[in-house]
């Protein structure tokens, strides 16, 4: 191989830790193309099948590499409406299947991608694409995470008149106030935004559907209604002292960094900060390496984050052979900023002095296997309390919110909780559609995006009889 495997160089830790601003720096676009060469063109690209958007990877790596920058946005756009998320903030499981990988460092798929994005911005070659005609039919999108914008902006393209209905006072979901400044500045947001309300795409934020307005009021006004809520019904500890000061939920305390990062005013009284405590998260995955990078930002004296899972192999194990995305040991710029990480600890409870947390209190864990399932067991003798200040649960989603928007419309709901829908992406009820995490469960943006796109087409096809949006996804 004439060129090896190269990413962008993240900034220095002592700097980057002090702003808000994304941690990697400029990748030379000549280096890049080095890295697009890398692509083998393969006959059978098994990155179709890791990439949930159904991206055409050698495609574009190809059109890079002959610096046909131009037709390559066209290409990557044809399958992805947002490459500068998923280019930013995808694990890239395009990556994992890569073919080049199996014997050697798979191709530098995600910066391609993202590269790509932001010269089609830079020289102007990404522009509203308003539809040529239209239907007459009028759709709403409850949400505005990436799946929301993925659906709006696909059936915008196609005619109809869609509103965006959003509870928080800004669009965006988590893309908005869960992802920090730091792994995705909001202008990049922001951009895009401007871009759909060009193509005819009307935003209402703050409006909680089911809350200040009875969501089937929607069903006599809009033709079609896609729910794209996301699984926003956080994971919950369950163990004496919770009620304790000083513990919140990761989504309580993220989006108001990020608030701040805007331009918010939020009361000192009011605003959950990590400056001079102790911190400890529990949860080891993305989320709570957000927390971590958000914290350290914030002036925590030190930062514990606790996950109850084994740690993960430093390679791919044999139970999860290629082209699958595998479940390995990964360090994130946030985790090579400071804090400690520890696996396989239960936190047993929590105690405090006059109602505020002071400790937590743990115990070491084994998975054993007991007729083929692993069961969690603790080790007697490791008993132990920790010192803590703030504490921050990030241990995942245990599908949408309940109350209010999905009891009114009476949807059906899968075994574990989320909302049902057939391959067209309609729920139970005629007429209202799901996408993204509302639907999958916690996922990943790509995954979001794509379903979105299919959510898309199954509207217009409900409404037309027909449809012409691409089918392009592996949505399962």
């Amino acid at each position: 191989m004439e060129f090896s495997r190269e990413t962008p160089t993240r900034r220095p830790v002592g700097e980057r830790v002090h702003d808000w601003l994304e941690v990697y720096e400029d990748f030379p676009r000549q280096r890049l193309r080095d890295q697009a060469a890398r692509c083998m063109d393969c006959g059978i690209p098994f990155c179709h099948q890791g990439c949930p958007v159904g991206n055409i990877i050698p495609d574009w790596n190809d059109l890079v590499y002959r610096d046909r920058w131009q037709e390559a946005i066209e290409r990557l756009h044809a399958t992805n409406n947002f490459p500068e998320f998923t280019g930013r903030l995808c694990p890239a499981p395009c990556e994992s299947a890569c073919v080049l990988g199996i014997n050697n460092d798979p191709v530098t798929i995600k910066q391609v991608e993202l590269t790509i994005i932001e010269r089609a911005w830079d020289e102007g070659w990404v522009k509203p694409q308003p539809a040529a005609f239209r239907t007459g039919k009028t759709v709403a999108v409850i949400g505005s995470g990436p799946a929301g914008l993925a659906c709006a902006q696909q059936l915008a393209r196609a005619g109809h008149d869609v509103t965006v209905f959003e509870r928080d006072d800004r669009i965006g979901g988590l893309l908005r106030y869960g992802i920090p400044d730091f792994k995705m500045e909001k202008r990049f947001l922001d951009r895009r935004l401007a871009q759909m309300e060009a193509e005819g795409v009307t935003f209402k934020p703050g409006v909680h559907m089911g809350v200040d307005m009875d969501v089937r009021e929607l069903q006599t006004q809009f033709d079609a209604v896609c729910l794209a809520g996301g699984a926003a019904n956080p994971r919950n500890l369950p163990v004496e002292g919770r009620d304790l000061k000083g513990v919140h939920f990761a989504m309580e305390y993220l989006p108001q960094q990020n608030k701040r990062n805007a331009g918010d005013e939020i009361p000192e009284g009011e605003f959950i900060s990590a400056k001079g405590k102790r911190v400890i998260i529990l949860g080891g995955g993305d989320t709570g390496a957000d927390c971590l990078g958000t914290a350290l930002r914030q002036g925590a004296t030190e930062v514990l984050q606790y996950e109850l899972l084994p740690k993960p192999p430093s390679s791919r194990p044999e139970t999860q052979p290629w082209p699958s995305f595998p479940m390995v040991y990964r360090v994130s710029s946030a985790h090579e900023e400071g804090g400690t990480r520890d696996y396989s600890i239960s936190t047993t409870r929590l105690s405090g002095e006059n109602g505020v947390l002071k400790k937590l209190h743990g115990i070491r864990v084994e998975f054993v296997n007991e007729n083929g399932r692993p069961v969690m067991k603790e080790i007697p003798g490791t008993e132990f309390e920790e010192e803590c200040d703030l504490l921050l649960l990030a241990m995942g989603f245990l599908g949408p919110e309940k109350p209010g928007m999905l009891e009114q419309l009476g949807v059906e709901l899968t075994e574990r909780g989320n909302v049902r829908a057939d391959e067209n992406k309609m729920t139970s009820v005629a007429g209202v559609f799901t996408a993204g995490d509302m639907t999958r469960g916690q996922s990943l943006i790509v995954w979001a995006i794509a379903e979105g796109r299919q959510a898309a087409r199954g509207i217009d096809a409900f409404l037309m009889g027909e449809t012409s949006l691409p089918d392009t996804c592996p949505v399962a």
